[in-house]
């Protein structure tokens, strides 16, 4: 028997009223309007000149996005049915958003940063090109251990590719030809868009959530969809990453689309989208565990674990093959702080704080986390999630809790649970009755949390 919780049932009822409100618009204002300010914020303060630049451009395009939705909520207070203030114009702002917050301001960079200005490009989008080029000249995108200690001392950050080898296929248009749009960040707002185009076409496929009227369970879907949507693009973390630097970005993406093959009940597609991912970068590696466990309770957790496993393992290979110690230092070693250097993430997190403020701090730090990956491994193996909505919500608490508690990590891996939390309410489908959904996700929210 499940005993409904009174205070769950209140909060979901408080996020669905604020979220609906003014036919979803009210939320849309907000978010618009913070944003600009962020990025205002950002454009006058920051320290590092790729982020004010950014910042100089997007708050116009939020500050565009906002005035445009206030002239939607005047236009729904004359007429509430105009085509006008409807989802479908939503959909319209959402877009003309990302355009000019995250599109325009990376354009932009780019073709300054082909003609010779230097500061227009976090170091990521450097490493992932440098990975490409070495990838095409030498089979492998890492340097070994004394290739690195050979470098300057200031460059020896550089040497490293803390990235699955998969990375460095964004860094090979830029290997073989020089100029703006071969820039790294540029297929990465490529691959990032593609895979979420693929994502919501899988979703709008799925048929919405029955017991109630199709109209509006589809209704329903599609607005917790464009919430989703939002998330991923023109929140200002996601839109600031991606225009600056942008390798979380595809990863995310393709994290994003695993959970929609996963909700449209299409485990192998699940498996190779979050495997890709996993080719990409460690921070899809729990969410295609979590992913394979959803696939067992389907009795498809075989077809899950292909792709899921196959794929990164298949990229690894050939790195393997030709320098295992490359791959050693650059994947392994580097992250786990034992590397030549030290990683520069270090946003003031709770693990981090614990790591350098205390004795034996890192040794803290690392033991909740390792807690924290044990609690999650506990509920996964005693309620697994049966769900495409558990499954994102247990990803998405998970990473939170890993994010807060790593010795080393940076603010903007926070674009990876926001997102998946905010794309959960997409995930319904018929199959999950309400009573069962309900009930999996709480389990997961309390569990993970």
């Amino acid at each position: 028997m499940i005993v409904d919780d009174p205070t769950a049932d209140r909060s979901r009822w408080h996020w669905r009223t604020l979220d609906n409100a003014a036919g979803g618009l009210a939320l849309d204002l907000g978010l618009y309007a913070v944003s600009a300010t962020f990025a205002a914020i950002t454009a006058v303060t920051s320290t590092l000149l790729p982020h004010r630049a950014w910042g100089a451009v997007a708050a116009v395009g939020y500050l565009l996005a906002t005035l445009t939705v206030i002239v939607q909520l005047l236009l729904r207070r004359r007429s509430p049915t105009s085509r006008l203030t409807g989802l479908p114009a939503r959909w319209a702002v959402t877009g003309l958003a990302w355009a000019t917050t995250t599109l325009l301001p990376l354009a932009w960079q780019s073709i300054d940063r082909a003609g010779g200005r230097t500061d227009r490009a976090q170091e990521e989008v450097l490493v992932v090109e440098q990975a490409g080029s070495r990838l095409l000249e030498h089979g492998t995108p890492y340097l070994g251990p004394d290739a690195i200690a050979a470098l300057p001392p200031g460059e020896q950050l550089m040497g490293y590719t803390p990235y699955q080898p998969g990375m460095a296929m964004f860094g090979l248009p830029r290997a073989l030809l020089d100029t703006w749009w071969t820039d790294s960040r540029v297929w990465f707002a490529v691959g990032t868009a593609l895979a979420l185009a693929l994502a919501v076409a899988a979703l709008r496929r799925t048929p919405a959530t029955t017991g109630e009227p199709t109209t509006a369970a589809t209704h329903r879907r599609d607005a917790a969809l464009l919430r989703g949507v939002q998330a991923a693009t023109v929140l200002p973390i996601c839109a600031l990453t991606l225009a600056t630097g942008g390798d979380d970005l595809p990863v995310l993406a393709l994290c994003l689309l695993a959970l929609a093959f996963a909700a449209a009940d299409r485990p192998g597609r699940a498996g190779l989208a979050v495997g890709l991912a996993g080719a990409l970068k460690l921070f899809a590696w729990p969410v295609a565990l979590v992913l394979i466990v959803w696939g067992l309770t389907r009795r498809a957790g075989t077809r899950v674990a292909v792709g899921a496993i196959g794929l990164p393992i298949a990229a690894l290979l050939p790195a393997l093959l030709v320098d295992r110690d490359a791959l050693t230092e650059n994947v392994l070693r580097f992250p786990l702080g034992h590397g030549l250097v030290t990683s520069p993430a270090q946003s003031p997190f709770p693990g981090y704080l614990i790591a350098n403020a205390l004795p034996a701090g890192r040794l803290i730090a690392a033991g909740l986390l390792v807690a924290a990956g044990v609690a999650i491994a506990v509920r996964l193996a005693r309620r697994p999630p049966r769900t495409a909505v558990a499954t994102a919500l247990i990803c998405g608490y998970g990473l939170l809790a890993a994010i807060a508690l790593m010795p080393s990590t940076r603010f903007g891996y926070l674009l990876y649970p926001l997102a998946l939390l905010t794309w959960a309410p997409a995930l319904h489908r018929p199959g999950d009755t309400p009573t069962a959904a309900v009930a999996d996700e709480r389990s997961g929210r309390t569990t993970s949390a």
